[in-house]
């Protein structure tokens, strides 16, 4: 089922959720989402997501999106006027008990429109995440190796890492478990740094390029200031959404 997403869906939430868009930003410009199973996709699907993903700093073979395709059970895609402008596949589980959103290979076009379709493709991860959980406190994971990626996390809360947060031992026991379900080593993860080691292959990250690099908070871009992008290290990041939040979007 393709849900389209203009001002109906934005109107009435809060504006922690706008991504810094004006209402005729949002209005300007509707965009064409679906989520289904990951089982569903076809070789032209997977052929389309591979081109889009060369775009940006990140790309992702057919290959690699194939395995992707097996390994997580959602797949959700942005398209305008047709074309594909932005892709994520992801999971919905409770992990030890606690409702959690795992996200995996993920691709924004990096176009003028980036924003409107990265706000569109992460509501509807949301949105699924309210309708597997309803009245409850979703977290969700991925991993990132650019700062500016890390807008994807605004309607988010307590993200770690965080310039000027010293983790918990618990919030640090978020980032292994993030690990083991991504399929990393624990040998190759730094708790410290949130930082997981490459293997010098193409990571499944989260890949979107801010439209203003220069606006990404410095101390945000120090996380990712250690990281070797020819190995493939990452940072593996993640944050809550709200049960009142979520419920805005059901």
């Amino acid at each position: 089922m393709v849900k389209v997403i203009p001002l109906s869906l934005f109107k009435g939430v809060s504006l922690k959720y706008s991504w810094g868009l004006s209402a005729a930003e949002v209005e300007s410009m509707a965009i064409e989402v679906e989520t289904k199973d990951c089982s569903m996709l076809g070789d032209a699907e997977i052929e389309e997501m591979a081109d889009l993903s060369a775009e940006g700093n990140n790309p992702f073979g057919i290959g690699l999106l194939s395995k992707q395709a097996e390994a997580w059970v959602l797949v959700t895609t942005a398209r305008e006027g047709g074309r594909l402008k932005g892709f994520s596949f992801c999971t919905l589980e409770r992990i030890g008990g606690t409702p959690s959103v795992i996200i995996g290979a993920s691709s924004i076009q990096p176009n003028s429109r980036r924003n409107t379709v990265l706000r569109a493709v992460f509501t509807e991860l949301q949105r699924r995440a309210v309708m597997a959980f309803p009245d409850e406190d979703v977290v969700f994971g991925a991993r990132f190796n650019d700062p500016g990626a890390l807008e994807a996390y605004k309607p988010l809360s307590n993200l770690i890492p965080r310039p000027d947060h010293r983790a918990s031992g618990e919030e640090r026991a978020w980032g292994r478990r993030f690990v083991k379900r991504f399929g990393l080593s624990s040998l190759s993860y730094d708790e410290r740094s949130f930082t997981a080691a490459g293997d010098g292959s193409q990571p499944c990250v989260f890949d979107h390029s801010s439209l203003k690099p220069d606006n990404v908070v410095a101390e945000t871009g120090k996380l990712f200031k250690n990281l070797d992008l020819d190995r493939g290290d990452t940072v593996v990041a993640w944050g809550w959404a709200m049960s009142e939040d979520l419920a805005k979007l059901a």
